[in-house]
């Protein structure tokens, strides 16, 4: 099989892991060469950098053979997709020329399982560290980690990857247990464990050897079974909490060709994932508690952000005076964000915050108007009705465009 003939292949089987990001990566050196663009090729895709930089990164498989049966998966053993594999070597080759070609400033390599776990983490490794050792290469490295892989191959890979990611896939064992049965939650926390205990021993020591700078990440797969958001957002608490994973990623269900009975054969709304990622951002950097976004079992409210939805549930501490709040309510108001929020803090060490203030700091003063209080503004009382809000606040469909002729 030809180069690009794999290629097409292995490109197109890694676009269902959503758990590619650049974020924390620390900046290389690349003296002597071009500045790198963007690119929307095969294969190919786009994170951001807190700083707002986009980082295009080689997104492929090492291979989609696998010796798993995972249910939701369209490399199961039992799927008749097409079948390709790269050398290592390949991969290499592959990377650096598009890397020269100014594509990609990094790569993303994932795989199924050949052979064995250890087997195949080994494959990946070498990728890294020909990369990294042969040919000095100062780009960006996302490697996927296989769980049941010896600990000191995860060890290895975190001395030449910026990022490493285990994919705990399905948010409880149960699940696991009913659509992967061959995985084993234990070991998939075992393989963070390691990684975890990687980045605290260069915390800890300031000279060990560089370990995945970037951190670790996950994904969960969302609707290919029946557990509900609240115990995705919870499970997604504890893996901050007990590992400090930097990010975890939520794919919506996507039915696959002659999909198993045992899961669905519609995708979930994408609204639904979209407000996961709301709900988990607020999670990790506004202070929430995922007790504070469900009273119990349950999903996120659809037609309303979930910032919102705790707002409209929260009446008893809103409207809040904006002059004199803590910072960590402000933030905490529908329509206002944590820029936001430090620039009025700011504000208010120098006068008294007015209306306009929020006019000119671009907040959504749609959502906010009802919740906040300042020197020349008090919401009407009709508009701290709860029902009434949500009603006109709610997100509505876009309309469908017509056709030119229908």
């Amino acid at each position: 099989m030809q180069l690009i003939e794999k290629l097409s292949i292995l490109a197109d089987a890694a676009k269902y892991d959503a758990s590619c990001a650049s974020s924390g990566a620390p900046k290389r050196s690349s003296e002597g060469k071009a500045g790198l663009g963007s690119t929307d090729g095969m294969g190919i895709c786009h994170s951001y950098t807190p700083d707002g930089r986009c980082v295009s990164l080689l997104k492929v498989l090492l291979t989609n053979f696998c010796l798993y049966d995972c249910q939701y998966c369209v490399n199961r053993r039992s799927s008749d997709v097409p079948r390709a594999r790269f050398s290592p070597e390949e991969v290499v080759t592959l990377t650096l020329d598009f890397y020269r070609r100014n594509c990609v400033s990094g790569l993303f390599l994932s795989s199924g399982i050949i052979r064995s776990a250890d087997y195949t983490m080994e494959q990946l490794v070498r990728v890294a560290k020909l990369l990294r050792e042969e040919h000095d290469f100062r780009g960006y490295i996302h490697l996927k980690t296989i769980p049941e892989a010896d600990p000191a191959l995860i060890a290895e890979a975190g001395r030449y990857a910026d990022r490493l990611s285990v994919n705990i896939e399905l948010p409880t064992d149960a699940s696991l247990q009913t659509l992967a049965p061959e995985k084993q939650i234990v070991s998939i926390k075992q393989a963070m464990q390691t990684i975890y205990t990687g980045e605290q021993t260069v915390l800890n020591e300031p000279r060990a050897p560089r370990f995945a700078p970037a951190g670790q990440s996950t994904q969960m797969i969302v609707g290919a079974d029946d557990t509900d958001d609240s115990t995705i957002l919870h499970g997604a608490e504890a893996l901050y909490g007990n590992f400090k994973l930097r990010r975890v990623y939520y794919s919506a269900f996507s039915p696959i060709p002659n999909s198993p009975k045992s899961v669905p054969l519609a995708a979930p709304p994408l609204m639904r994932e979209h407000r996961l990622y709301q709900a988990d951002f607020l999670l990790r950097s506004y202070g929430f508690s995922a007790n504070e976004l469900f009273q119990g079992p349950g999903h996120l409210a659809l037609d309303i952000d979930p910032k919102l939805a705790w707002a409209l549930e929260h009446r008893e501490v809103f409207p809040l005076d904006l002059n004199r709040a803590e910072p960590t309510l402000i933030a905490r108001i529908p329509g206002i964000g944590l820029r936001t929020t430090q620039r009025l803090v700011d504000l208010r060490r120098e006068r008294k915050i007015r209306f306009e203030d929020l006019a000119r700091m671009r907040c959504v003063l749609a959502k906010a108007k009802p919740f906040f209080i300042t020197s020349d503004y008090h919401p009407q009382q009709a508009e701290s009705t709860s029902v009434l809000l949500r009603e006109q606040l709610r997100d509505r469909p876009q309309p469908q465009q017509m056709g030119l002729w229908g």
